[in-house]
Order: structure tokens, then C-alpha cells, then sequence
């Protein structure tokens, strides 16, 4: 139930979080949690998604490595170059700017693997590239943060190294390795797994909420605007590039939500690391998750009702 309406647990969870001090309590749960229980949150994500990676689909990835590697170039290529465009066009607060740089870097979201499902898409393409995306992650993302966000804002490239081999990659690998040396394990995590990863990305997205009350309520248009910009750029770079590259409809539709679908709790505890707790490039990112999660669910709705015509939907 929770993953089915997860969109509307998000905006539940995040309504609680930010209008918490209307409800005349002394205590702050959410801000009691502090930015140290963002960073465990994100890695009991990770560890989750790991553990839930279908051990067949991950094979495929070697075997069907050209296709990941398009899906994944595109994903890569397009995101950073949309958001610095979108930087450069509205020239915002270097914080901001910082923080759409980080929104369009970041891997793909772990919904977009759902949503494929839901848009009759093709669901182990789909995990082969947020699972391609995000072991790369260390390298390049902090290469395209240094090209798109040193010259604005203080950046130390090995901290984001740092952060995404620690925080995404080591538990994405734990949790997985575990999944494969363990039947009674997997079967837990198949159990409560997916559960466990999407509370903890509730959670987090609550908590930065929580920090950035007053800032995330004079939420600018050109900000909002900016985000939107990047979220249709991405889906309609992963369709048309999956349709020049000649993929089969069902692979266009999981690597369309791939594209336009980042990792945004990976990009709040970036954020953080990179800039402090108190920045305001956390900002974007909360608002992106949002965004592409209502934007996803409308797409993925859409095509559900719309069957693919050149392909299956699973293999």
C-alpha cells in the first residue's frame, strides 16, 4: 500500500514536517533529527535498493552493456548540461544554483524502476540503469559538479567522492552481495525492503524540509519554473535519445523515466556535504522530488493506457 501511493505519502509526510510548528508543540521531531540522521537514512536507502536489485536483471546489465551504456550516457550527458543551462539562463543565487546543478548530476531514483512497471516498460532495462548510474556515480558526478559548479560556489570534488562511495555505492553493494550469499536475507528484504527504503526517503526529504521551512515557503516561480524545465528536458531526452539509438518502446518508456527522475535524497545529502547544513541548495532538491514524482505518476498513468507497440514489456 505504501509504495502504491507513495506520491501521496510524500506530500502527507512533508505537509507534517513543515507545518509542525502550527501544531503548538515544544518538541521538533524533525528537527531533532539533525542532518547526521539524514546521512544514516540515505545509506539505509541504498542498502535497501541493494538488497532488492533482482540478482538476474543485474547480469543482464554485462550482457546487454551497449544499451546500458546509451541509456546511461544519455542520462548523464543530458541532466548536468539541462540544469547548467537552466543556471546560466536564470542566474540565481549561487546556493540555488548549486543545488539545480546537483538535482540535474545525481543518479536516477529508485520510483523510476516502479513507474516502469506501472508505464508497461521495460522494468530490467529500467533497473540495469539506475543500478549502472549509480555505481558510476563517484565518477561522474563529481566530474560534472566540477564542470558546471566550480566557477560559482566553493566545490571540493573529492568530499563528493567521498560522499557517494560512502553513502550510495558501499551500501548498494552490501545490501546486494548479502542478497546473493543469503536466501533467508533476500526473502526479508523482498518482505519489508522496499518499505524500510521508502520511509527512510520520506524521512529525509521531512527532515531537510524541516530546516528550510521559511525558505522552501518563498519558493520562487523562476525556481519552480527552472526545475520544471529540467524535468521535461529530461524525459524528452530519454525518449528521443532512446528512439535515435533505436531502442523498442517499451526500453524508450523505462529509460524516459530513468532520465527525468533523479535521485534526490542522494542529492539532499550532497548538498549537505558539500555546502553545510544551513545551504540553500538542499532547497531544489526537495522541490525536484516533488516534482518529478507527481510528473512521473502522470506520465506512467498515461502510458499504462497506452500499450506499447514494437515490443514486450518485460524480459
Amino acid at each position: 500500500m505504501l509504495q502504491r501511493y507513495i506520491l501521496c505519502w510524500l506530500v502527507a509526510s512533508s505537509a507534517v514536517a513543515f507545518a509542525w510548528p502550527e501544531f503548538g508543540l515544544s518538541f521538533d521531531p524533525f528537527l531533532a533529527a539533525g542532518g547526521s540522521a539524514i546521512n544514516w537514512l540515505i545509506m539505509v536507502t541504498m542498502f535497501c535498493v541493494g538488497a532488492l536489485l533482482p540478482i538476474e536483471e543485474v547480469n543482464l546489465i554485462f550482457r546487454r552493456w551497449p544499451t546500458v551504456l546509451v541509456g546511461t550516457s544519455i542520462q548523464y550527458l543530458s541532466m548536468p548540461l539541462l540544469a547548467w543551462l537552466v543556471v546560466k539562463m536564470t542566474a540565481p543565487d549561487p546556493q540555488i544554483a548549486a543545488g539545480i546543478l546537483i538535482v540535474g548530476c545525481v543518479p536516477g531514483a529508485m520510483a523510476s524502476n516502479v513507474l516502469t512497471l506501472t508505464a508497461k516498460g521495460n522494468v530490467s532495462y529500467s533497473v540495469s540503469l539506475t543500478t549502472s548510474a549509480t555505481m558510476l556515480s563517484p565518477l561522474v558526478v563529481p566530474f560534472s559538479l566540477w564542470l558546471t559548479v566550480a566557477t560559482d560556489v566553493n566545490y571540493d570534488g573529492w568530499a563528493a567522492v567521498k560522499v557517494l562511495l560512502t553513502q550510495v555505492v558501499l551500501p548498494v553493494l552490501a545490501g546486494h552481495v548479502l542478497s546473493r550469499l543469503s536466501t533467508v536475507f533476500r526473502k526479508q528484504a523482498e518482505c519489508c525492503g522496499s518499505t524500510i527504503a521508502n520511509v527512510s526517503i520520506m524521512a529525509i526529504i521531512a527532515i531537510a524540509i524541516a530546516g528550510k521551512r521559511s525558505e522552501m515557503s518563498h519558493a520562487s516561480l523562476y525556481l519552480l519554473s527552472s526545475l520544471a524545465i529540467i524535468n521535461a528536458g529530461g524525459y524528452l531526452a530519454g525518449y528521443f535519445g532512446g528512439k535515435a539509438f533505436r531502442l523498442p518502446e517499451p526500453m524508450r518508456r523505462a529509460l524516459t523515466l530513468e532520465v527525468g527522475m533523479q535521485n534526490a535524497g542522494a542529492g539532499i545529502v550532497l548538498a549537505k556535504q558539500l555546502f553545510g547544513d544551513d545551504s540553500a541548495a538542499v532547497i531544489p532538491c526537495v522541490l525536484y522530488t516533488f516534482g518529478c514524482m507527481l510528473t512521473g505518476t502522470v506520465l506512467a498513468t498515461i502510458w499504462h493506457f497506452c500499450s506499447p507497440n514494437d515490443g514486450v514489456t518485460q524480459n
